[in-house]
């Protein structure tokens, strides 16, 4: 075996450290190649070869010299016998720097911000070829090459393979200095001569389309469904897309914004014939927030490739698999609840006179995405919630009586309300039956009244009121986006009031706002919440939320969706009350997913999320969790705290290929802890998290 490191300069400016196959090299300690991993090279070439499963290899042969493409060829194999998918293009990006307003709101975790409406910059990044070298980690081998440069920013560019799949990352990893920085990125695969035959993609009505470019024309935006546009050459077929949530900056609609491209000059940024992913840099021209870039963080400007040898559809159905055809796996003894949706069926259409379908297109796009029970958030801003109270009367009858006809035995949609009225900040109501509340009290009107068309009325006036009605209706009520929004500054301030302290208030829910290109998981503002409510000893829980408009079959939903895994075993019946819903979500006995993670099972010592022990004297904790996922997991943390302090205990899942399912454990010593939960995230930077386990 070969044990050496070579190290020698190219063109009299390159220099390039290299390792020869199956060696362990002691001069860097993180290449250590898995099984079937090899790396040679030449004077102007570096070619590394992964397994790609199914007696396949994949194969970058990559090009030093500055003045010619970095990808000399990108091969399949199939029988031993490798054949090119694409050849002769370079990773190319885009990044466009804006202005991040630190100063009106709540600094980082703003999202009423306009970027596109200030000055901002779109900038081809340069890359300038020095150095290169490979590690591993894990199953993975990392192609790393500095040399990367845009105004104010710099980096290295990471090539990530993945054992097992055809599947590599390409990512732009740079920093900057320069503070209330946001950004956005395009990027993809671009050559000076056209390098595939056909251009292949999914409308958004999931209908193959494959365009001919024999003769190459400027560059086109496509609305296409799953993100990913294909480069064919006859059968071989190079795909490109975006991670599945990640790149999706929060905005308050799903528009299908054409997110991918391809063609002649792109931007005119671009010279030559590419494909690849974009972002709009208008968004839906509402609140248009961009990614936060602090200074001096790394942020993660990628995109992932999948190869196939079978042509197209074959490739684009391999793609699919990895967020389950954009839909919410079904999982034994769980049902799939997504909330917070401002849809407003019955403002817009059922009350406003116009016909009313027998199956709404919005009711037929959840089903779509496998959610088995939706929560409402109706009467944003659009109705009469103060009366008056005929009218109060009649809108939520119409809703009542809609949900009621739309649900069967495997979709329950179920009413809900943002009613931003009495406690502070935005929250959502939740009654397992139908209610009628008004939410005004004059002088002299009682709390509850009855008549014959609706029974029990309640009128409300005040923050004591609107407990009492969530006591005698056994509802529940949690902050909205917390900490951001028109939730700035809560639940913070009323944390120590009667109506948060109650068992009536569940907790806050968990949307992936802001984003921030650097971070390795989704959604820290809540995850922080969660961490201090359950050092603040309340027993809160964290469901997650989509917070979103319209809901169309065009629409990128999936993107912008999570969902919540409730345990159990039988879906109730509207007719009959969904009691059970709530009583899922008060005892903690859920997970919530982006989808492509699942978290089947988490116990300490035997307890599962939502319960209290005691744990033994000596604090010996043993923490066990299965998981399911699709792209190959990064790692899996166990948060916990002793009432003042976080702690975090980081699993490494590296060794993980992609679409597997594992029992994991580990034993901890937990002593002086108040509480733990689990969080799992996977290389797309999709995860899962449990609720809370109490310790005592």
């Amino acid at each position: 075996m070969i044990r050496q490191l070579k190290h020698f300069a190219l063109c009299g400016f390159l220099s390039l450290i290299f390792f020869k196959a199956e060696a362990q090299v002691s001069g860097n300690k993180n290449f250590k190649p898995a099984a079937g991993v090899s790396v040679k090279e030449n004077t102007s070439n570096v070619t590394v070869t992964w397994p790609a499963g199914a007696n396949s290899n994949g194969r970058l042969v990559l090009n030093l010299k500055n003045d010619e493409p970095l990808f000399s060829s990108v091969q399949l194999s199939k029988a031993e016998v490798y054949k090119p998918v694409i050849e002769n293009v370079d990773p190319q990006f885009i990044l466009t720097e804006g202005k991040r307003d630190l100063i009106s709101q709540n600094g980082w975790n703003i999202f009423f911000d306009k970027v596109p409406l200030k000055p901002h910059y779109s900038y081809k990044v340069d890359f300038h070829k020095n150095a290169i070298s490979v590690s591993s980690k894990g199953t993975r081998t990392i192609i790393t090459l500095p040399g990367l440069e845009a105004p104010n920013f710099k980096g290295d560019l990471e090539i990530t393979l993945y054992n097992g799949q055809p599947l590599f990352n390409v990512a732009a990893v740079v920093s900057t200095q320069i503070d209330s920085t946001a950004i956005l990125y395009d990027a993809g695969l671009v050559a000076k001569a056209q390098p595939i035959k056909a251009v292949s993609y999914s409308d958004v009505y999931e209908h193959l389309q494959t365009n001919d470019v024999n003769k190459p024309d400027t560059a086109k935006n496509l609305a296409v469904k799953y993100r990913t546009i294909i480069g064919t050459n006859d059968k071989a077929g190079i795909a490109v897309f975006p991670a599945p949530h990640q790149y999706f900056y929060p905005l308050e609609e799903a528009f299908n914004l054409k997110f991918v491209w391809y063609g002649d000059n792109y931007r005119n940024l671009l010279p030559g014939f590419g494909l690849g992913i974009r972002q709009e840099l208008q968004g839906d021209k509402r609140y248009v927030p961009w990614f936060n870039a602090p200074p001096g963080t790394k942020q993660r400007l990628n995109f992932f490739c999948l190869l196939g040898t079978d042509g197209a559809e074959v490739l684009l159905d391999n793609v699919k698999q990895f967020t389950h055809d954009d839909s919410y796996k079904p999982l034994p003894g769980y049902r799939t609840m997504a909330s917070h949706f401002h849809n407003e069926f019955i403002m817009s259409v059922v009350l406003a006179g116009k016909p009313v379908p027998d199956s709404p297109s919005f009711v037929k796009v959840l089903k779509r995405q496998g959610i088995n029970i939706v929560h409402l958030a109706e009467f944003h801003y659009t109705a009469h919630p103060k009366g008056p109270d005929e009218q109060r009367l009649k809108e939520l009858k119409a809703l009542f009586d809609q949900c009621n006809r739309l649900s069967d035995k495997n979709f329950l949609l179920l009413p809900g309300e943002e009613p931003n009225e009495f406690f502070g900040g935005h929250w959502l109501a939740f009654f397992p039956k139908p209610v009628y509340w008004i939410m005004s009290r004059k002088a002299g009107t009682p709390f509850e009244s009855t008549d014959a068309e609706h029974g029990k009325v309640y009128h409300i006036g005040d923050k004591a009121d609107m407990l009492n009605l969530l006591r005698a209706e056994k509802g529940l009520a949690w902050t909205a986006h917390a900490r951001t929004k028109g939730s700035t500054g809560f639940p913070d301030a009323y944390k120590k009031e009667g109506f948060y302290l109650s068992d009536r208030f569940l907790g806050a829910a968990w949307k992936a706002l802001p984003a921030d290109l650097s971070e390795p998981r989704l959604g820290k503002r809540v995850f922080d919440l969660m961490d201090d409510m359950n050092n603040w000893g309340l027993k809160k829980k964290v469901l997650s939320e989509a917070d979103l408009f319209s809901i169309e079959p065009e629409n990128e939903m999936y993107a912008h969706l999570n969902v919540n895994y409730l345990k159990l075993v039988q879906q109730p019946e509207y007719k009959n009350g969904w009691q059970p819903v709530l009583d899922v979500l008060e005892q903690g006995k859920f997970f919530s997913t982006t989808g492509e993670v699942l978290i089947e099972d988490f116990t300490i010592n035997g307890h599962s999320s939502g319960e209290t022990i005691a744990i033994q004297a000596d604090g010996k904790c043993t923490i066990s969790f299965k998981t399911s996922w699709t792209f190959p997991l990064n790692f899996a943390e166990i948060i916990s705290g002793d009432g003042k302090q976080v702690y975090r205990e980081r699993i490494d899942l590296t060794s993980t290929q992609a679409f597997g399912t594992k029992t994991f454990s580990k034993v901890l010593n937990m002593k002086g802890r108040k509480w733990a939960r689990l969080e799992v995230w996977d290389a797309a930077v999709d995860g899962a998290y449990t609720q809370t386990v109490w310790l005592k």
